[in-house]
C-alpha cells in the first residue's frame, strides 16, 4: 500500500488526473455489474398465466400520468385477461414504460405488448369490424400515440401556466423538472414537432381533436356500438386531457368544446374502470394490484 501511494505522489497533475478517472470508470462499472447481478439473484417470480403489468405509480386524477399505461391496462380489462400491476420505474429491456411480463417473457412497447397477448391468448378485439374499418381505427390510433402524443406532451410539459401540478404529483424539485423539460425538448425536436411555435402546436392539437370528435360523432365508441383495440389508445390519451391537464390552460377544452368526447371518455370509464376512484391518488387511494 505504501509503495502505491508513494508511487501516486510521484506522477504528475495530468497523470494523477488520469489515474483518478481510470479509477472511478472501474469503481462505476463494477458497481453496476454488482447491481445487475444481484438485481438477478432477487428476480421475482410471478404467477403463472398471468400478465405482469410494469407501470410508474398511479395518477392523481387517471389511473397514470401516461397515456399508454392508460391504454395497456384498458386493453387488459377489455380483453379480460388477469393481470398484477407492479409500480415502478424500471424499464423493460427495451428501455421503455409500461411493459408486461408474461410467464417470464418480457415485452416492451404497448402496441407490441398487445399484439403478442392477441396471438398467444387468441385475442381479436377488431372482429366486429371489416377490413376497411380495421383500416380506418389503424390510422386513427396512429394519428393519436404518433402526432397528439407529442403535442400534448409539449403543452404539459413545457407550455403549462402552472408547473405546481407537475412538482407537487410527481415529486419533482425544480431542478428535475428542468431536465425533464430538456429531455422532452430534445425528444420532440428530434420527431420534429418541437420545431413548431408554441401558437402552431396549440392548432395542429385543435385540428387532432376536432378531426376525433367529428369522426366519433355520436357513436358510443370509435367505430360503433361497440368498442375495438384502437378505443384503448384513444381512451388513453384523452384520459390525460380530460382529467388531468391541470396547469395547461386547456384543463377544460373537451368539456366545453368537444362535449362528445367527454362523454365517450366517461363511457369507457364507466364501461371498463369501475374501480376508477380507487386507482388514482387524488383523495389520498391507491390501488396496488390487480
Amino acid at each position: 500500500m505504501e509503495s502505491l501511494l508513494e508511487t501516486f505522489r510521484n506522477l504528475d497533475l495530468s497523470q494523477k488526473i488520469l489515474y483518478g478517472v481510470g479509477c472511478a470508470a472501474v469503481t462505476t462499472v463494477s458497481f453496476v455489474a454488482l447491481r445487475k447481478l444481484t438485481q438477478k439473484e432477487k428476480r421475482k417470480e410471478y404467477p403463472r398465466d398471468t400478465v405482469i403489468l410494469h407501470q410508474i405509480g398511479r395518477g392523481p386524477y387517471a389511473p397514470s400520468m401516461t397515456p399508454f399505461a392508460v391504454k395497456l391496462e384498458t386493453y387488459l380489462r377489455m380483453a379480460r385477461i388477469p393481470y398484477q400491476n407492479v409500480h415502478g420505474m424500471q424499464p423493460s429491456p427495451k428501455g421503455k414504460v409500461p411493459w408486461i411480463e408474461y410467464n417470464g417473457q418480457p415485452i416492451g412497447d404497448t402496441t407490441l405488448c398487445i399484439n403478442c397477448l392477441n396471438q398467444k391468448l387468441g385475442v381479436d378485439l377488431n372482429k366486429r369490424l371489416s377490413p376497411a374499418d380495421k383500416g380506418i381505427a389503424q390510422a386513427m390510433q396512429v394519428m393519436t400515440e404518433e402526432h397528439l402524443y407529442w403535442l400534448l406532451a409539449q403543452i404539459r410539459w413545457l407550455y403549462s401556466r402552472d408547473a405546481s401540478f407537475i412538482l407537487e404529483t410527481f415529486k419533482f424539485s425544480k431542478f428535475f423538472l428542468w431536465m425533464i423539460r430538456r429531455h422532452i425538448r430534445k425528444q420532440t425536436w428530434s420527431q420534429g414537432l418541437g420545431r413548431h411555435t408554441e401558437e402552431e402546436v396549440v392548432e395542429m392539437m385543435y385540428k387532432d381533436f376536432q378531426s376525433i370528435s367529428d369522426f366519433i360523432g355520436m357513436k358510443k365508441f370509435l367505430m360503433g356500438d361497440d368498442p375495438c383495440e384502437a378505443d384503448c389508445s384513444l381512451f388513453g390519451m384523452l384520459s390525460q386531457a380530460y382529467w388531468q391537464f391541470n396547469g395547461s390552460g386547456f384543463e377544460s377544452l373537451i368539456k366545453d368544446k368537444y362535449p362528445n368526447l367527454a362523454a365517450y371518455c366517461e363511457r369507457m370509464k364507466e364501461a371498463f374502470w369501475p374501480d376508477w376512484d380507487q386507482c388514482i391518488t387524488h383523495g389520498g387511494t391507491r390501488e396496488a394490484t390487480k
